[in-house]
């Protein structure tokens, strides 16, 4: 059996080759001993003034079969175990007759997912989009959006081929402890994102690599037997004696099986007309703030100081916690933080401004952006969201509508200087930002509630203490930052997980409120998907 070691450190200027003989000596062996090693994870560490790279390793040592096993009871020590794989069964397909094929809505990481292994496996699924393929969809944002200020409703940063995640970061990083996540690792892998994704403690496949990996795994799906159809709204679903029989997509009546509804937070309108059908929604804390940009230069010595510059260092990243920053409502702390990275539009309909970020592959670019989000309870700041969950999402619109009109409809972000934005002062000058759209300086306290701002400026001021220069002069504020998580949760049985008002509909991904980022939508279609595989009979 294996051996698990934790724990074993490099300097900045040490090759790997060295991380045998550091085995070696933890294991009190000779480094000729050990037959075979493979780095499990890698992560930089950056604490306490000192920057080093922390491996953990999977080994086999010569000699007898049991000699692993008599060693590790020897040494009795925490970082030196047994290494036991965490493996998910293989689903065993069950007997029940499908009603008629199971109907995917939406193709980000969840439907996406869940397609793959139902098409695996024999289901033949449907998967629907509203947006388009990768392809279109790049040249409705780069050219129409971005060049000609064309806003294409249906084919934008939030719905297409790979839901929002495909021009996000593709950051994979999450704090969910389940064996599926090597899965999804290496389903990604397998489709040509680097084998680094497969060790690094933080991976990140990039903005310019993941359509090309999205438009790989659609092509699969389909090779096995799936089919996903794009410019493909759900307009409609058609609910007899309280289960779905048939959805309705561009006017068209389609008979289904299981629906699994991936359709993403943003997705308002859909969210609207299933609460017309009487299907079950309730309110969850959700995050609301602005998206702060430094150079990243200054995020590279704040995080590396004297290593700063060093040839092996990736663009520092942060994650920031200003503690009782918002008073009664808590915290201040980073999100989706973006070395190298842009700014980006994240409206799915017009008259709106919402932010994001992302970055690309090498996360090269001059600037780091990272939203400044508040956690919030929408039955304590949306009006009416006691009685109707769905009030919720009328708060953030508004939020997002005021931006847009006090840039006067031009798509341009609302943006204002740290330093000016604690001063409550508006900014003037030149505006450098990421935003592909620009930016226009505007009194950001104009546009946030007042609990909001003063919470965050709370936070920026108490962030500059331990970090010169992040509430300064170089640090530009963007707002709103308002899709970082969805306020509603469509109410599903947790053994089941069919939605507790509407028979044979299963609420997957984020936009379903159970997940927040691509590895936890990406697991919880699988859980779905493998619950329905064991339950009913494979397509003939």
């Amino acid at each position: 059996m294996p051996i698990f070691v934790r724990g074993l450190t490099l300097g900045l200027d040490e090759p790997e080759e060295l991380l045998r003989d550091r085995a070696a000596a933890r294991l009190r062996v000779r480094p000729e001993d050990i037959r075979n090693w493979a780095i499990v994870r890698r992560s930089l560490d950056a604490r306490k003034h000192r920057v080093q790279f922390t491996y953990n390793l999977e080994l086999a040592l010569a000699g007898p079969p049991k000699r692993e096993v008599q060693l590790v009871r020897r040494l009795r020590r925490n970082d030196v175990t047994l290494l036991n794989h965490e493996h998910v069964p293989e689903p065993q397909p069950g007997k029940e007759p499908l009603p008629d094929r199971p109907v995917i809505v939406g193709f980000g990481p969840a439907g996406m997912f869940a397609g793959y292994l139902l098409a695996r496996y024999g289901y033949r699924p449907l998967v629907l989009e509203r947006g388009f393929d990768v392809s279109t969809r790049h040249r409705d944002i780069m050219v129409d959006y971005y060049r000609k200020r064309i806003f294409h409703p249906e084919s934008n940063l939030l719905y297409g081929e790979g839901g929002a995640g495909t021009y996000s970061d593709g950051k994979l990083y999450t704090r969910v402890h389940d064996p599926r996540v090597q899965t999804v690792l290496e389903v990604f892998y397998q489709h040509g994102a680097n084998p680094d994704i497969l060790i690094d403690g933080k991976p990140h496949i990039g903005s310019d690599k993941l359509p090309g990996i999205c438009r790989r795994i659609r092509h699969r799906i389909e090779a096995m037997g799936g089919e996903v159809r794009f410019g493909a709204r759900l307009d409609d679903v058609i609910v007899e004696n309280g289960t779905i029989t048939a959805v309705v997509v561009n006017g068209e009546r389609i008979a289904c099986g299981p629906v699994l509804l991936g359709i993403g937070h943003s997705a308002r309108d859909t969210l609207r007309m299933l609460a017309g059908r009487g299907v079950a929604f309730e309110t969850k804390p959700f995050q609301i703030g602005v998206r702060i940009e430094h150079p990243q230069d200054m995020v590279d010595r704040w995080q590396f100081g004297e290593f700063c510059g060093h040839v092996r260092l990736p663009p520092a990243e942060y994650h920031l916690v200003a503690k009782g920053a918002a008073g009664p409502y808590g915290d201040m702390f980073s999100f989706c933080m973006c070395p190298g990275g842009i700014i980006l539009p994240t409206n799915e309909n017009h008259g709106l401004i919402a932010t994001n970020g992302a970055s690309r592959s090498n996360r090269g670019g001059p600037f780091a952006n990272a939203g400044l989000v508040i956690t919030l309870d929408p039955r304590a700041v949306c009006p009416g969201a006691d009685k109707d969950p769905l009030a919720a999402l009328a708060y953030q619109e508004q939020l997002e509508r005021t931006a847009f009109a006090l840039t006067g409809g031009t798509y341009q972000v609302p943006a204002q200087r740290a330093c000016d934005f604690l001063a409550g002062k508006k900014s003037d000058g030149k505006l450098e930002t990421s935003f592909p759209l620009g930016g226009q300086w505007v009194d950001l306290r104009e546009l946030l509630p007042a609990y909001l701002a003063e919470g965050i400026a709370r936070g920026i001021a108490q962030l500059d203490e331990r970090l010169p220069g992040f509430g300064g002069g170089e640090a530009l504020i963007t707002a709103p930052e308002t899709r970082a998580s969805g306020p509603l949760r469509l109410t599903r049985h947790p053994e089941t997980r069919e939605s507790v008002s509407t028979g044979n509909l299963y609420p997957i991904g984020e936009g379903a409120g159970y997940a927040g980022g691509i590895i936890s939508a990406a697991i919880d279609g699988l859980k779905t998907a493998e619950l329905l595989i064991g339950r009913y009979a494979p397509l003939t």
